[in-house]
């Protein structure tokens, strides 16, 4: 089997069976605009490649992909200039003359600040919801698509054609739990976002903070993910910690439930000082108050919020 082929294949049987319906996929068999002269600009025929001009052509409203590297774009558009087009951009004629962008932004920009007239375009029939469904899949298959937008096209396909999670992990072909990993992402505050976009953190650490319900927790952890450089094997092994602090042996006395009013005292002592504190008392209202660290700089930092960390 080719490389052709066995990128055709990993579309899965939904996408493939959504493209083949479609006519031809560009990006994998297109039609070189080879000697095409001035009368043949505009032209066109649906299903070629024909030169149309970039003032006619309008950017896909229903592109996810909202971020586009100003420095890339500039290697891009000199690239083209000196070679100039090589996979025509493919879009949709609408019915006043002008046509819509279905994929290939990044050509078409790059060819705006290349200052071409024209471009190479695959023209191809598309209704609104074949073609938002086209554009969210091509973004999809980018390898530089950030967590966040894959998550937000993941949410958008499931929106707008009712799909579950099973039925999108086959159309992309990919398993139930990396769909649920990713989807997840949605609901993390914006701090950490902002983190996972600046690339901060990575998507295997915004996955673990993303299972925490707490939101004073999730930004503990990113704090200590930052601050001490974890890993998210580190990351995970630190909130196994937490939830299950080891018992020390000299502790004979059993544990009870807190009263509401313990309870309370804990919550806001987990929210001062961002661990996972605890609070234990007996029936004659003795206890302890248990402050955990992971580390020798977890440690300082827990001293220094206390006000005991000597100069």
């Amino acid at each position: 089997m080719s490389k052709k082929q066995n990128k055709k294949a990993a579309l899965g049987k939904g996408i493939g069976a959504l493209l083949s319906s479609m006519g031809n996929d560009p990006i994998n068999n297109p039609t070189e605009p080879t000697n095409i002269s001035s009368e043949k600009i505009e032209k066109d025929a649906t299903g070629t490649v024909v030169e149309i001009s970039l003032e006619k052509v309008e950017i896909n409203p229903h592109q996810p992909r909202k971020n586009f590297d100003a420095n890339a774009l500039n290697e891009l558009s000199e690239s083209i200039a000196i070679h100039g087009i090589i996979q025509p951009i493919t879009v949709r004629k609408m019915g006043d003359g002008t046509y819509q962008l279905i994929s290939g932004e990044r050509r078409l920009r790059a060819s705006k600040i290349a200052k071409l007239e024209t471009i190479p375009a695959y023209i191809r029939e598309a209704d609104d919801k074949a073609m938002q469904e086209m554009a969210l899949i091509e973004n999809l298959q980018r390898e530089d698509l950030s967590p966040m937008e894959v998550a937000t096209t993941y949410k958008l396909l499931i929106d707008k054609y009712e799909l579950t999670q099973e039925e999108l992990g086959k159309r992309v072909n990919k398993g139930r739990t990396s769909i649920t990993q990713i989807l997840s992402l949605l609901s993390l505050p914006p701090s950490i976002i902002e983190a996972l976009n600046t690339q901060t953190i990575s998507r295997g650490h915004a996955i673990l903070l993303a299972r925490e319900e707490d939101p004073a927790l999730q930004l503990m952890l990113l704090n200590r993910v930052v601050n001490e450089k974890l890993s998210v094997r580190a990351l995970e092994q630190a909130v196994a910690n937490m939830k299950n602090p080891p018992v020390s042996s000299s502790n004979k006395t059993p544990s009870k439930d807190l009263s509401f009013e313990y309870q309370d005292v804990q919550n806001n002592l987990k929210k001062h000082f961002e661990r996972n504190i605890k609070l234990k008392t007996n029936n004659k209202g003795k206890g302890q108050i248990v402050l955990p660290f992971e580390s020798v700089k977890d440690m300082n930092n827990l001293l220094e919020k206390l006000g005991l960390f000597n100069d």
